[in-house]
């Protein structure tokens, strides 16, 4: 954490084309946190992210002009699921309280373009729980989330796709967790 840094200086946005600048960084940082914490992470492409963008389907952190955090989403299962995806903040701008403003952005936005879908997400880490759980979500069983294929394909590129895979989709080193509107009423 670098303690020069004012909170209220980092920005988070809705990450549109003029951000596309950043997603090598982005996809770096992502890569070397998970190589870090020694656990699974979707590979993604660059193509992929700056989609993302330039859709307004993700989000991102700055500070001043530097990379600071990233998330972006996905609809899948016809758009009765959203997941929020690829949360990472940037080593320097850690312990700022950062990855919930990022995460909280994500999830209105992702309220606010799909409604009624489920929103979801799987992770290993305590910090996104907590966050997950501060937001209405609550741990489920993998068989609560989407069987659209082309997310499932997304875990290929984890560490973890054997454990997955070996138990037919049903448990994994991640946690689901799910945040069903119906329930929030």
């Amino acid at each position: 954490m670098d303690t020069n840094i004012n909170s209220e200086d980092i920005k988070v946005l809705i990450a549109d084309a003029s951000h596309e600048r950043y997603v090598d960084e982005i996809l770096d940082t992502i890569s070397a946190a998970a190589k870090v914490r020694g656990t699974g992470i979707a590979k993604r492409t660059h193509e992929y992210v700056a989609q993302k963008m330039r859709e307004g389907k993700a989000v991102i952190a700055l500070y001043n002009d530097e990379f600071a955090g990233f998330c972006y989403i996905e609809s899948w299962g016809n758009k009765q699921y959203v997941a929020n995806s690829g949360l990472i903040v940037a080593d320097k701008f850690r312990r700022h309280g950062l990855a919930k403003r990022i995460k909280q952005t994500a999830f209105n936005l992702s309220r606010k373009m799909w409604p009624e879908a489920k929103l979801f997400g799987l992770t290993s880490g305590g910090a996104v729980m907590k966050i997950n759980t501060e937001l209405g979500y609550v741990p489920v069983p993998f068989s609560e989330l989407t069987d659209d294929e082309a997310f499932w394909k997304g875990c290929q590129g984890c560490v973890n796709h054997d454990v997955l895979m070996r138990t037919d989709r049903r448990y994994c080193i991640c946690t689901a967790m799910l945040y069903d509107p119906a329930k929030h009423k």
